[in-house]
């Protein structure tokens, strides 16, 4: 399982190093959420490995905390990159994407202060906050699938019928997690692996397809 998590990572940043391009293309605002959201979910990978390897320390907790918000940002970072996608270019929207992009970062900063900081604050259950931020994530993940289905119906071509059901074995990974959770279920931790590696090569697939097949310039049809 901390072999997982390694390669989960390792293919997150290779993800972020091509989703980078169309930001650097055009230096917009807009295109640098999803490799922030995917740099968090890397991130969230290596604490879980770091939160398996040193299971018997003291501190894993602090790890898992850690993992388990930061896993919960990046899903937000992605969900909020694609509902302001096709609206960003008007002035106000443009604005509240500003507005919600601060604030999930000063959540972020806050979020890791509240686990670090001195003196600490009476946490609740990890156990319990873990679940329901499963949930969280799941109708997150639901949302930006629903979002890019809608994409590919409106623009259809056969790679882009990929991304949505990235997500979807994205959302699978989620319940997979959360059934462990709530029974112990060693066979749904595996398989919660197994769906999000799945996951993850949809996406490096789609991704190497979409910005190494041409040599021009990243447009909106090109986004993941």
């Amino acid at each position: 399982m901390i072999l997982a998590e390694i390669v989960s990572a390792i293919l997150c940043f290779i993800l972020v190093r091509f989703m980078i391009k169309p930001y650097q293309y055009t230096g917009e605002s807009r295109y640098i959420g999803l490799p922030l959201g995917f740099s968090f979910l890397g991130a969230s990978y290596i604490l879980m490995g770091l939160g398996l390897y040193f299971e018997t320390t003291f501190y894993v907790e602090d790890i898992k905390w850690l993992q388990l918000f930061t896993q919960a940002y990046a899903f937000a970072f992605i969900a909020a990159t694609y509902y302001f996608s096709k609206r960003i270019l008007e002035r106000n929207t443009r604005l509240w994407w500003q507005i919600i992009f601060s604030a999930l970062a000063v959540g972020a900063i806050a979020s890791y202060l509240i686990v670090f900081e001195p003196p600490q604050l009476a946490l609740p259950s990890y156990k319990t906050v873990d679940e329901y931020f499963r949930g969280l994530n799941t109708i997150l993940i639901s949302y930006i699938t629903i979002h890019t289905l809608r994409s590919h119906a409106s623009r259809p071509d056969p790679k882009t019928i990929w991304i949505p059901l990235g997500y979807v074995l994205f959302a699978f990974s989620q319940y997979s997690s959360l059934i462990w959770s709530l029974d112990s279920s060693f066979s749904a931790f595996v398989g919660a692996h197994i769906i999000r590696l799945a996951a993850l090569l949809i996406f490096l697939f789609v991704a190497y397809e979409a910005f190494t097949a041409s040599p021009e310039e990243p447009t909106e049809s090109k986004e993941p």
